[in-house]
Formats: structure tokens, C-alpha cells, sequence
């Protein structure tokens, strides 16, 4: 490959898939005027100015909300993620929180950090004493409740399987990938009702978008069984925080444990929040890293896109020489505009593969003579095209 990329990098990206960047035709920099790839993590790009050199932009993770999806997909532009590769980490906190409700373990531990009491033998009848208001109860044969059946979901349902407990699960949009990889032990509930009405435990596990924001709220929390856990590590917004304080005041929930800290819940002693530590283990942040680079990669190299979260899944090996990449508005004929504009050019198209997701289009087309300048103007002409790219073989 000769064609020279440069690389923006808003956050720290483990070196291990920065790495996968070949220095002789990658430049990566934490600062440069005309990015063609940037790479984030938690940076908040809705507030910075994307230069139009930009071709691609992946998150080192799950969630892209920092990022302005829409407008990038209105110029054409793939937002990747790393689906999945975090799953291993957010699964083991999930565990780690309900361990934490289950043996009211935060309280008991400030219990023990108060105590000044010097004589042991005074100290051990404190103890002696006080342990009996900490008292907890096992995991198994509690149920389990999970919002969301993707990869982390399927993950904790394993887990929790595994350590005797039923397992209720809701998700209406599971991809057939998803359904596979879910233990056949996991119990079907037709809606979240269903879920919070039986559930011991309640985890979820969904993307943020408007119509999760608010998911959990004052509506169906009240659905809930008395003295059930709610945890969440997915994100913030979709869990009203007010609704939750209430709750708890209640006490139709016993416990509230997130990954999210919310300044109307700060100071109750029946929330365990945690500074957003879901993907934060060394291993999550390599396999992010490596994941999303790839995939970066194969998109400014070759075209292919895996993980976007605005452009469909296309892949095709290459069998031609040239290789044009088009990005569209997903209306009728445009497939038919763009094989007419090559064959009105000459270009004998070896290969094609169009796919659609929403509003939007992605074809690559593999032919087997050179492209002129002049054919790529063209097709940036027809009247919903937001972007081409051509794409030799070195």
C-alpha cells in the first residue's frame, strides 16, 4: 500500500493496536490539521470541529454518544466501535455487584473503618456484636433479571447460570449471532414488566439512544419486588436517577448499583457507584484497541466496514485490481445509477456488494480497469451520494 494516512488519536489508545498502524504509510498523532482516521475513547467530539479530511472515526469501546453519529452519516463517514470486546470486563463487575448487594459488603466494610477501638479482645466483641446487621444471602437459586441479550447480557446470563441462579431474559431486537451464543437455560420474559416483577436481580445491558433513554423510571420501577437490586453498567441516561432515589426511599429497592454516580444520589447509603470502571482493566482496553484499529484499517485500505454503528456490514475480498467505495442515501435505483455511470464509462465491473442499513447505503464495486478522475466526479454528482472513494490495489 503506498497511499499515506494520517491518524488522530483524542485519547489515550493502548499501544498494542496502535501498533497495527504500519509507520510506513500511517502517521498516528495526538495532533494533526487533516486527519483522514480518528481515533477516541471518551473524548467529547460533539463540541470540536471534524475536519472534512476525515474518512473514519472509531471508538476504542461499546457506546458512541460522545461522537455525532448522525452528522457523520450524513457526510458519509463509518463510526466504528468495538462491540464485545469490553463484554469479559463489565460481566466480571456485574458479578462483583451483585456480591456487593447480596452481602451488604459496602456497608459492612464502613462499619469496620469507623471502629477506633484499640484493645482487640474490646474489638472482637464489637465485631461480635455487629455482624448481625450485615447479614446477607447466597446467589443461587435467586433469578436473575437481564435487560438486553448482547454480548455482555449473554456473558452474565453464563455466569449466573453457572452459579445456580435462574436467569429471566428480555431483549426484542436480538441479533440471530446474540441468540446463538445464549445459554439455552435462559428463560424467555415477552417484556420488561415481566422482568422486574420476578427478578431478585436486574441488570441491564442496552445501548443509550432516545428510546432507552429513561428506560428504568418511575413507571415500571414500582413493578419491581420489594427489596430487589438494580444495577446498571450500561450508561447513565438509562436509568432515571431521581426515579431510583425514590425508590429506595420507599424501599422497593434494596440496593442501587451503577457504574454511572449521580449527583441527586450521592451520599445514600444504599447506592454503590463506581467511577465508570466497566471497561477499565488493561486486557478490555487492548482488545478495544485492537479491534477498532483493524477495522479501521480495513475500511481506509480496502473499503470493508465491520462495526459501524451508522454504515451496514460490507466485506468483499478483492478479485479486481480497482475498487470504488460508495457511500449513499438508501433510495430506490441508486445501485442502478452506479453501475450505469461505470458502464457508461467502459469499466467492466468484476464484482459488487450493496447493502443497506436505515436510511443509508454502502456498495463496493471491484472493476477491472483503472478509474479516471473524471468517473469518480460523476458519481459524487448523482443526487444522493454522500461520499466515494477510490481504492486501488497497491
Amino acid at each position: 500500500m503506498t497511499t499515506a494516512f494520517n491518524v488522530l488519536v483524542l485519547n489515550q489508545i493502548s499501544p498494542l493496536g496502535l501498533d497495527l498502524f504500519p509507520k510506513d504509510c500511517y502517521k498516528v498523532a495526538k495532533d494533526t490539521a487533516a486527519p483522514e482516521a480518528v481515533l477516541v475513547r471518551s473524548h467529547d467530539m460533539h463540541s470540536m470541529t471534524i475536519p472534512d479530511s476525515v474518512l473514519a472515526i472509531g471508538r476504542a469501546g461499546a457506546g458512541t454518544n460522545n461522537i455525532p453519529v448522525p452528522a457523520m452519516t450524513q457526510r458519509g463517514v463509518p463510526v466504528f466501535n468495538a462491540p464485545g470486546a469490553n463484554a469479559n470486563a463489565v460481566k466480571e463487575l456485574v458479578l462483583a455487584g451483585m456480591l456487593l448487594a447480596a452481602r451488604n459488603i459496602v456497608p459492612a466494610l464502613g462499619f469496620v473503618a469507623a471502629q477506633t477501638e484499640k484493645d482487640e479482645k474490646k474489638l472482637a466483641k464489637i465485631m461480635e456484636d455487629g455482624k448481625k446487621d450485615y447479614a446477607g444471602f447466597e446467589l443461587p437459586n435467586q433469578t436473575l433479571g437481564i435487560i438486553g441479550l448482547g454480548k455482555i447480557g449473554s456473558m452474565v446470563a453464563d455466569t449466573a447460570i453457572k452459579l445456580g441462579m435462574n436467569v429471566l431474559g428480555y431483549d426484542p431486537e436480538i441479533t440471530v449471532e446474540a441468540a446463538w451464543s445464549l445459554p439455552s437455560q435462559v428463560k424467555k420474559a415477552n417484556s420488561i414488566a415481566e422482568v422486574l416483577r420476578a427478578s431478585h436481580f436486574v441488570t441491564v445491558h442496552v445501548p443509550l439512544f432516545d428510546a432507552t433513554r429513561g428506560l428504568i423510571g418511575a413507571k415500571n420501577l414500582g413493578q419491581m419486588r420489594e427489596g430487589a437490586v438494580l444495577l446498571n453498567f450500561s450508561r447513565d441516561e438509562i436509568v432515571d436517577a431521581k426515579a431510583v432515589g425514590e425508590a429506595l426511599k420507599a424501599n422497593k429497592l434494596k440496593y442501587y448499583v451503577t457504574d454511572f454516580p449521580a449527583a441527586e444520589l450521592a451520599g445514600n447509603p444504599r447506592v454503590v457507584a463506581l467511577p465508570h470502571l466497566g471497561a477499565s482493566t488493561g486486557e478490555a482496553e487492548d482488545n478495544s484497541a485492537v479491534m477498532v484499529v483493524n477495522q479501521v484499517r480495513d475500511y481506509l485500505e480496502n473499503g470493508n466496514v465491520q462495526n459501524a454503528v451508522n454504515f451496514p456490514n460490507v466485506s468483499m475480498s478483492r478479485e479486481a485490481p480497482f475498487r470504488v467505495a460508495i457511500a449513499n442515501a438508501n433510495v430506490p435505483n441508486m445501485v442502478g445509477q452506479i453501475s450505469g455511470a461505470m458502464a457508461g464509462a467502459g469499466l467492466n465491473i468484476h464484482n459488487m456488494l450493496n447493502r443497506s442499513k436505515g436510511d443509508l447505503a454502502y456498495t463496493l464495486v471491484d472493476v477491472d480497469s483503472a478509474v479516471k478522475p473524471e468517473v469518480i466526479d460523476g458519481l459524487r454528482k448523482i443526487p444522493g451520494v454522500l461520499a466515494v472513494r477510490y481504492l486501488p490495489s497497491a
